[in-house]
C-alpha cells in the first residue's frame, strides 16, 4: 500500500517542490513541463501485457532504457532543456524506486 504513495509522491510532489524552490517566477510552467514528462509512459502500450505489477519498467520499455536515461541526464545541462530533463530524470527515479520496492 505504501508503494503507490511513494511512487506517485515522487511523480507529483518532487516536481512541485523543485518548481517552487528553483523556478519561483515561473513555477507553474516548470511544474507543468515536469508533469508532462509522464507522457514517456506511452511506451508501456508497446508491452504485452500493457500493465504488469511485477515488471520493472527500467530498461524494459524503450523510453525507460539505459540509453534513453543517459539522454535525459544530458538534457539537464543546457539551460533550455533543464526543466524537461529534470522531469524526465525525476520520472525515472520514481520508476527506479518502484522497482526496488517490488
Amino acid at each position: 500500500m505504501i508503494q503507490p504513495i511513494i511512487h506517485y509522491g515522487i511523480h507529483f510532489l518532487v516536481p512541485l517542490i523543485i518548481a517552487f524552490l528553483f523556478f519561483k517566477s515561473n513555477w507553474r510552467t516548470a511544474f507543468l513541463i515536469m508533469i508532462a514528462t509522464m507522457l514517456i509512459d506511452f511506451d508501456h502500450l508497446l508491452a504485452n501485457p500493457i500493465f504488469d505489477p511485477n515488471r520493472c519498467s527500467i530498461n524494459f520499455h524503450p523510453l525507460h532504457s539505459y540509453i534513453a536515461i543517459g539522454l535525459y541526464i544530458l538534457l539537464l545541462f543546457p539551460k533550455k532543456t533543464r526543466i524537461l530533463g529534470l522531469g524526465l530524470v525525476i520520472h525515472i527515479i520514481a520508476d527506479a524506486v518502484d522497482c526496488t520496492l517490488m
